[in-house]
């Protein structure tokens, strides 16, 4: 009996050491929020990617000094890296997205963005492929709120580009 509980305990101490490195792993995957801010009318959008899939991104695409967590220019790199590989159209016209700036909160890379909100919008597409041609099974999420109800599109190697209708 004590063998056994002892056993059980051992297993218990062995899984909780080793979370830590379970949930470090890549996750290829991103959740973007595309916002209607009624007070300003501007689309805001918020891009987090896990800074752990930042770090092996940056590495692939800016060279393996990339340093996501302690170069401002890596982190730059990666700000633009995520801007040119975002679009959003609305109404078939191109928006003109406004990169606003990023942030790492030690778990996660944020990246915000915005344009102006066109009148009587209708559709939105939305293009989203970051990282996508580094991992074919990048996935990234799209939540569209503040327009009607809450619409997600999800974009895999196979999806180029979404469409909403309000």
């Amino acid at each position: 009996m004590k063998s056994s509980n002892h056993f059980i305990i051992m297993l218990i101490v062995g899984l909780l050491l080793a979370a830590p490195h379970a949930i470090a792993h890549q996750q290829k995957s991103a959740i973007s929020t595309v916002s209607f801010n009624p007070n300003t009318h501007n689309i805001e959008v918020m891009h987090r990617f896990s800074i752990h899939d930042a770090e092996h991104a940056v590495k692939h695409i800016f060279g393996k000094n990339a340093d996501i967590i302690g170069s401002k220019k890596t982190q730059d790199q990666f700000n633009n890296y995520i801007n040119k590989h975002f679009a959003i159209f609305a109404d078939g016209s191109a928006l003109q997205l406004t990169a606003i700036g990023y942030e790492n909160n030690g778990q996660f890379f944020w990246v915000y963005q915005e344009a102006a909100q066109p009148p009587a919008l209708k559709t939105l597409s939305i293009r989203h492929n970051a990282l996508q041609e580094i991992w074919p099974s990048q996935v990234n999420t799209v939540n569209i709120e503040g327009k009607g109800k809450l619409q997600t599109m999800i974009f895999d190697d196979s999806v180029e580009l979404l469409e909403v209708t309000f």
